[in-house]
């Protein structure tokens, strides 16, 4: 059984497609494809969990100044009018903005507010980028969902919803759980790994016995946790000190290193957040070192990026950034750090790398030795492969019980599945014009998906 992906998994897809609505009362709740018909939000795209738009500034060295900006005018204007402050990612190359989807559809407001973003970042010299837009999600097939549900629920810390689970600071990729007819009992080629404080994960490793799940040592490093139906997670990382980013001199006891090195403060004060993302781009900017900050309701996150701790230039630059939260009041909730990323099993790892790479648009990994693919933009989630036994034909064979799901804007999906045929893909569904599902060179699937039109197609 395949069922599609939808931000609203409660109401089926039809495959047809229907009339806009009046959209003459700007009182209702908009549908996304009204939204992105809307004058003023022309730059913008409604994906899998909302509207986003990603504004760059010229290319060329990291710039977090030109992002930071826009930032404050957008925080500032949200403050004046007292409303809800979209969800910012400051990138050295740019901002993504993203007004989350909430039942039942997009607001006037949410209009209003995506106008006036764009309208101000045009005069600091930003652009629109709707191609640099995407949202990665992953799907488990399962029997049982509930049992699978509430594992997945403690090992990721996401919140639990009817049928998915998600990250309440949307800043992990959300899991979405449908049923399957029958069990697929081999070893999936693709398991997740989850980094934590060591903290968090002696807490998760104490409540999965009772989940009817099993655990298996793998070491000081980290322990294989698998569900009731055989999914798997590494659990990283196991002894004292290993979540401390420690280098000679400098204090960083603000920070956690789980692969992405992060520093979390809760923060409610708009001039306060303001003045510290201000500062931290023009700290990264000064060292020319790319930095990764996230502002959402409550927070802002500061962090290097996958392995980015390894840059012994990134250390003072932390040590400051530190520093300067500090100086303003802030104090940090180190236990909140996480990441994430898949892996996957391959007979053939460079083929497969080639395959996501193209379709997800991402980048090889340029050490030596590392088969990890990033996201350009530094917003998804890094893949990393692992070679198997080709001979292994049972396990190749089964359909995997996880896949991806890629949401993509409605005027992207279609090239975007010429590029995974072309990279060596296969079309095994085409329901066109919400997704297709692609199987890579050995048989592992994503969903290239499209969210306008299916709220007009779910009516009466």
């Amino acid at each position: 059984m395949d069922a599609q992906p939808n931000p609203n998994p409660n109401r089926p897809d039809l495959n047809q497609d229907q009339p806009d609505q009046d959209q003459s009362d700007r009182t209702a709740p908009l549908t996304g494809r009204e939204f992105q018909r809307t004058p003023g939000t022309e730059q913008w795209r409604v994906l899998g969990d909302g509207a986003a738009a990603f504004f760059t500034g010229p290319p060329g060295s990291p710039n977090h100044a030109l992002g930071a900006a826009l930032a404050r005018d957008i925080l500032t204007d949200a403050a004046e009018g007292g409303h809800r402050a979209p969800d910012l990612d400051l990138r050295g190359h740019g901002l993504r903005v993203g007004l989350p989807w909430r039942p039942p559809g997009f607001t006037p407001e949410q209009v209003a507010l995506a106008a006036a973003v764009t309208a101000r970042a045009t005069p600091l010299g930003l652009r629109a980028d709707p191609s640099a837009l995407q949202d990665l999600q992953l799907t488990f097939d399962a029997v049982d969902t509930d049992s699978v549900m509430a594992f997945w629920h403690e090992v990721t810390g996401h919140r639990r919803d009817e049928e998915d689970l998600r990250d309440p600071h949307r800043l992990l990729s959300p899991i979405w759980f449908q049923p399957m007819d029958e069990p697929r009992p081999l070893r999936n080629r693709l398991h997740l790994d989850l980094l934590a404080t060591v903290e968090e994960v002696a807490r998760t490793l104490e409540v999965i016995p009772e989940l009817g799940a099993a655990t298996t040592d793998a070491g000081p490093y980290g322990a294989l946790v698998t569900d009731a139906e055989g999914n798997e997670a590494d659990l990283l990382w196991r002894e004292e000190g290993q979540d401390r980013w420690l280098a000679d001199g400098l204090d960083l006891s603000d920070w956690r290193q789980v692969f992405d090195a992060q520093a979390w403060y809760p923060c409610d004060d708009t001039g306060t957040i303001v003045r510290f993302v201000t500062a931290v781009a023009e700290l990264a900017d000064t060292a020319a070192q790319p930095l990764r900050v996230a502002v959402r309701p409550g927070w802002v996150v500061v962090s290097t990026g996958k392995d980015g701790w390894e840059n012994t230039d990134l250390a003072p630059l932390a040590a400051a950034v530190q520093a300067t939260a500090r100086g303003l009041g802030l104090r940090a909730a180190s236990e909140r750090a996480r990441f994430l990323q898949l892996g996957i099993d391959a007979a053939d790892v460079e083929g497969l790398r080639r395959f996501w790479c193209a379709t997800l648009r991402y980048e090889p990994d340029p050490r030596e030795h590392v088969t990890d693919i990033i996201d350009p933009r530094g917003i998804g989630m890094p893949l990393f492969f692992q070679e198997i036994d080709g001979g292994d034909q049972p396990r190749r064979a089964q359909r995997n019980r996880i896949h991806v799901d890629l949401f993509l804007p409605d005027d992207e999906v279609e090239a975007r599945v010429a590029v995974a045929v072309a990279a060596g893909g296969r079309v095994l569904r085409d329901r066109a014009p919400f997704w297709w599902t692609i199987a890579d060179p050995e048989g592992n699937e994503i969903d290239l998906s499209t969210s306008i039109g299916r709220e007009e197609a779910w009516g009466d």
